[in-house]
């Protein structure tokens, strides 16, 4: 299935990156966001990709068109020249279309303006590119399959430091819990979409604002709900964490890694 990646955003709650960069370039170790991204997706075999370019969209183009394979794969490097033959390669095997979609654009917009590079795909994968998981994408996309919905989207309790509170319309506190006990769900960004979404979809609309209300009401949209790992790299906070885990080589997102590890 063709993978449409929304990175086309400002990142405003990450300035200290998104200024010189767009977010979803933001490093991870030797490869950024997007890559791991794409990455993951490439590891359950979809590596035709759609990327939704708005802001600094150009620097996206030349991470790619410029890519350099050695950095994160083994290679022999001949007789001391710079030949280089690479014993792995990440990407000779995905094709990857870019598409301007603008510098406001919402998400909406963006997936509109990319439904021609999507003729004749009756099922599609789409992803914010702000988040890593090691989310069995095959369960998902067979459980979307066999509910036979329009729409469906990772869910996920979240785990961060923050409380919910119930109040009364006079602001007495009638319940306050912390937001992992809230059984709260919120939508994580991981989308599996029929060809039909596009009918739900208004001019200038929002994804998950009139076209997810639409569906919710005939019953056409689907959360999969999922408790292993998922993070979100939105604030520098977040990206601190990222950097801890790498840091302690503890990448539950590196999917394609694991077949190599012991047990």
């Amino acid at each position: 299935m063709k993978v449409v990646l929304f990175c086309g955003g400002l990142g405003m709650r990450l300035r200290e990156y998104s200024e010189n960069i767009p977010k979803p370039m933001v490093q991870l170790g030797y490869r950024p966001l997007l890559w791991n991204i794409m990455k993951y997706y490439a590891h359950f075999g979809h590596k035709d990709f759609i990327l939704c370019l708005g802001y600094k969209g150009d620097y996206i183009k030349r991470y790619f068109v410029e890519y350099e394979e050695y950095v994160s794969n083994d290679f022999v490097l001949n007789k001391g020249s710079r030949n280089i033959e690479l014993l792995h390669s990440d990407l000779d095997d995905w094709n990857i279309t870019f598409v301007d979609t603008g510098m406001t654009s919402n998400v909406g917009q963006r997936l509109k303006q990319v439904e021609p590079f999507l003729e004749g795909e009756e099922m599609f994968l789409a992803n914010y590119s702000d988040g890593l998981s090691d989310l069995p994408l095959n369960e998902m996309i067979d459980e979307f399959k066999e509910i036979d919905r329009v729409g469906s989207f990772l869910a996920y309790q979240p785990t961060q430091s923050f409380h919910v509170v119930d109040m009364g319309g006079n602001g007495d506190v009638k319940s306050i819990s912390h937001i992992g006990d809230s059984g709260l769900w919120i939508n994580a960004g991981f989308f599996v979409f029929k060809k039909e979404i596009f009918n739900y979809i208004g001019e200038g609309e929002e994804l998950v604002v009139e076209p997810f209300q639409r569906l919710i009401k005939e019953r056409q949209l689907h959360g999969y709900k999922y408790d292993g790992f998922w993070a979100a790299l939105d604030t520098f906070k977040d990206k601190q964490l990222f950097d801890d885990l790498y840091a302690a080589g503890q990448t539950p997102w590196k999917v394609w890694e694991k077949r190599n590890q012991p047990g």
